[in-house]
């Protein structure tokens, strides 16, 4: 068994996508399986990774291509690199692809039924994109469901310089009506949304997303803290998200909730932000707030999640959030909202709170009665890294994805 991971990056630079595809295809290769990766961009010096080149020739056709399907609203059709793809080494010795993120102008998706001719190929979905007209999250649209078309959100991922995405939406029906896939979704929430999807034609399995809990697990919470240089009498805050500027992420439903809670609890609180754009926060929700930047450290990162009392996710749309995983496996509960794949972590009573969407006094309940409920919070702590061991643990995550590839194979045994 061969496998060739296609993601637009490797590891940070994609978010949680990136991080995603590399610990499966690490834990892959742990298991003794041949995994690599063939990505546009590489933040990792990795002899499993190969970086697509991409001729001067190419670029200037694609740059003036793009100038055209832009204007119609058509992203990604001017991606000119499946011969590129077709000739690269890993490809070339793969018998199964996996494909994870193809869009943000790595893969033209007219080419996957080429590209899956004779390798058939898994799709890990991350997001909605594959069976919308362009975006990656509907939110409380649903016209993806009868092929698009008036799209009230044409400026959130993936932007659009026109309404065409009926048309997106019918080329996409087209080409997997061609191709040679099988569809994983991590969330039970994407899992049923893709089922009344145009890919409803296709397998679809669910495979949650796994974590290595030998990595992620509660350290000593003292120890941490002082590390950060905070107070081990302080109730800590813990946020993160790969830009705080991203309004998907809710850090404005955040900033509602924290500037309401009570004075007297926010004089003993300490909120730890890590991410890009948090050096303001202080100053608009009057907590002491620590600043860690950008965390590329997965040891530092289990030293924030251990440190806190609380991890907050004030998401909009999500499908199934990595730092989800990560807090609980270092036994730290989670407030969030009742959106997405949310619910498929946290749960209510058990690994923390999910407040009604959009309702930053309810996310701002969650935390002031967590926070006054030490017992609650003990109880939650031991059942966040018990449902970490038993339900997301990197070794069941493998072998799911084990499993599949070998069916997929052997329905194909022919090639």
């Amino acid at each position: 068994m061969k496998v060739l991971h296609l993601n637009t990056t490797e590891y940070l630079a994609s978010g949680g996508t990136g991080i995603a595809m590399t610990r499966l295809s690490s834990g892959l290769r742990t298991a003794g399986i041949d995994s690599r990766i063939l990505t546009k961009l590489s933040e990792l010096d990795s002899p499993y990774t190969s970086v697509l080149a991409k001729s001067k020739t190419n670029g200037m056709l694609e740059n003036g291509i793009e100038k055209i399907t832009w204007r119609l609203g058509l992203n990604n059709l001017h991606v000119l690199n499946s011969s590129t793809i077709q000739n690269d080494y890993f490809f070339v010795n793969a018998n199964l692809l996996n494909l994870h993120c193809i869009h943000s102008q790595f893969l033209n998706y007219l080419a996957l039924p080429e590209l899956t001719k004779y390798k058939p190929a898994v799709f890990t979905l991350h997001d909605m994109w594959a069976f919308t007209g362009h975006c990656t999250y509907s939110f409380d649209c649903d016209r993806w469901k009868t092929g698009c078309g008036r799209c009230p959100y044409p400026d959130v991922p993936q932007p659009i310089g026109r309404d065409n995405t009926h048309i997106e939406w019918k080329l996409k029906k087209w080409v997997y009506g061609r191709s040679n896939l099988t569809v994983v979704t991590p969330s039970l929430w994407l899992t049923d949304l893709a089922k009344q999807s145009l890919l409803n034609e296709l397998p679809i399995h669910h495979i949650p997303h796994g974590i290595d809990t030998n990595v992620y697990q509660p350290l000593d919470r003292d120890q941490c803290r002082a590390v950060f240089g905070v107070p081990a009498d302080k109730k800590v805050l813990l946020f993160g998200a790969q830009s705080l500027k991203d309004k998907r992420k809710g850090s404005d439903l955040l900033f509602q909730a924290l500037e309401n809670l009570p004075q007297s609890l926010k004089a003993e609180i300490v909120l730890m932000v890590f991410g890009e754009g948090g050096q303001r926060i202080e100053e608009i929700v009057g907590i002491q707030t620590l600043n860690l930047g950008v965390i590329t450290s997965d040891r530092l990162k289990v030293a924030a999640y251990s440190a806190a009392d609380l991890f907050l996710f004030p998401t909009r749309a999500d499908n199934m959030p990595l730092v989800l995983l990560e807090s609980i496996a270092c036994g730290t509960p989670v407030v969030s909202f009742k959106v997405g794949g949310v619910p498929d972590t946290v749960r209510p009573g058990l690994t923390g709170y999910l407040a009604t969407p959009e309702d930053a006094e309810d996310f701002k309940n969650g935390i002031v009665q967590l926070l006054e409920d030490a017992s609650a919070r003990r109880s939650m702590q031991q059942e966040c890294r018990e449902i970490a061991l038993r339900e997301y643990n990197l070794e069941l995550y493998v072998k799911r994805y084990v499993n599949l590839y070998q069916q997929v194979l052997n329905c194909n045994s022919s090639w």
